[in-house]
């Protein structure tokens, strides 16, 4: 299902396909949590083992967004529903072998913690956000049931966009929820997203806003988190428009996060389009002052800041 010029790209860029539409990819942090050098703001965050973190995604070039600040391959990816068939224990089995592939090399480094790479072969955290849009996948909940039961995850995020409202749907009646949920959130108003994301289906806002309400339903469930991505002199402003969208879902909470001029955003936007740690922390300290929430902590180094209801 990937084309072969496609596949041999995502290879150059040390993605290790599993089956005909699922990836993993080693993160920068996990490569700096084995040198004992960094670990991820989610480590910072919220305790998951950053060494022990397996990035996927069951649909690596499928995503109906080509948002302006992705740093992935959006050139690439279709927006149309692609037979995203293989069955979710194929799809763990050689996402495993492809990871374990992928850190083979650091076995040779001098800085590696060899007890640590030895314990980092069996992941722990799923992160479900390497490239496109999981919900796209119909076995999902299945997936993250394995992940859950088999494979023993001690930890399991899933990052959406929000255009598969039904998806979330299906995970709650199947009973399927991961520990922790992502609904991304770069544009304070319909015509902004249109701008930034560039949805291919029509009814995107609609089904944006039906996603912010139905994690408004998981809060006592599960943990619940808003991602939010800021370029600078695009969608820094009117944080009041911003809370009005973070109360329809009632986050547990919100990450403020500045974009990085790195990967293939590189030729959509400029690298004055970062913003800096303070000036991410400002716009923080803006949503704080027009909500509940406060500033719980921050990450310099990945220009984030969290913010907990």
């Amino acid at each position: 299902m990937i084309i072969k010029k496609t596949k041999e790209r995502l290879e150059i860029q040390q993605y290790g396909l599993a089956g005909q539409h699922s990836a993993v990819k080693i993160c920068h942090w996990t490569k700096k949590s084995l040198r004992d050098e960094d670990v991820c703001y989610k480590e910072k965050f919220y305790g998951v083992h950053c060494h022990k973190c397996a990035q996927i995604t069951p649909a690596v070039l499928w995503c109906p967004n080509k948002c302006v600040f992705c740093w992935r391959v959006a050139e690439y990816m279709s927006p149309q529903k692609a037979k995203l068939n293989d069955q979710p224990e194929k799809i763990i089995q050689q996402i495993l072998k492809q990871r374990k592939r992928l850190l083979s090399g650091f076995g040779g480094n001098l800085k590696t913690q060899q007890k640590k790479l030895l314990d980092s072969l069996t992941p722990n955290h799923w992160a479900i956000s390497l490239a496109g849009e999981a919900c796209l996948y119909p076995k999902l909940p299945e997936l993250i049931k394995l992940l859950k039961t088999k494979y023993k995850a001690r930890t399991i995020y899933l990052v959406t966009n929000g255009l598969y409202p039904g998806m979330l749907e299906k995970l709650i009646k199947k009973k399927a929820l991961p520990t922790q949920l992502y609904i991304s959130m770069s544009a304070s108003n319909k015509e902004l997203y249109k701008k930034i994301s560039k949805p291919s289906v029509k009814d995107y806002w609609p089904r944006y806003l039906k996603s912010l309400a139905v994690m408004k339903k998981l809060r006592k469930k599960i943990n619940t988190v808003i991602r939010m991505t800021l370029i600078k002199d695009l969608n820094m402003q009117n944080p009041e428009e911003y809370i009005k969208l973070i109360k329809l879902a009632n986050p547990k909470f919100i990450e403020v996060k500045a974009y990085s001029h790195v990967g293939f955003s590189r030729k959509r936007l400029e690298k004055q389009s970062m913003p800096s740690h303070q000036e991410v922390r400002q716009f923080a300290k803006q949503l704080a002052k027009l909500s509940s929430y406060k500033i719980k902590n921050e990450k310099k180094e990945s220009r984030i800041v969290l913010l907990k209801n």
